[in-house]
């Protein structure tokens, strides 16, 4: 029954074999290992991701610039988003907003 059940449907597992059983788990297991029945486990397929260009080197200012948000509480409970602008050549902060919320 359980060797038909495996042929007729190629994509079910010890799971659905059992729940279409119903019948002692244990021993459907124990069988269905026995038979050597278990699934071929397919490996994850990677994917085919490429390496990141290595960072270039600055070598004046304004060339590149990041964005950042961070927040914080203050003392008396309120929240405060504060929007960052960083030269990365210089490391300087261009501009730092305060957003209450």
């Amino acid at each position: 029954m359980l060797v038909d059940l495996t042929n007729d449907e190629s994509d079910w597992g010890f799971g659905l074999c059992f729940d279409y059983l119903r019948r002692n788990r244990k021993r459907v297991y124990r069988i269905y290992t026995e038979l050597s029945l278990n699934l071929r486990i397919k490996p994850r397929r990677r994917l085919n991701r490429h390496k990141p260009e290595p960072l270039k080197e600055l070598i004046k200012p304004n060339q590149v610039w990041s964005i950042d948000f961070m927040h914080d509480q203050l003392s008396n409970g309120r929240t405060i988003r504060l929007f960052n602008v960083i030269d990365d050549y210089k490391r300087e902060g261009l501009v730092i907003m305060v957003v209450p919320l």
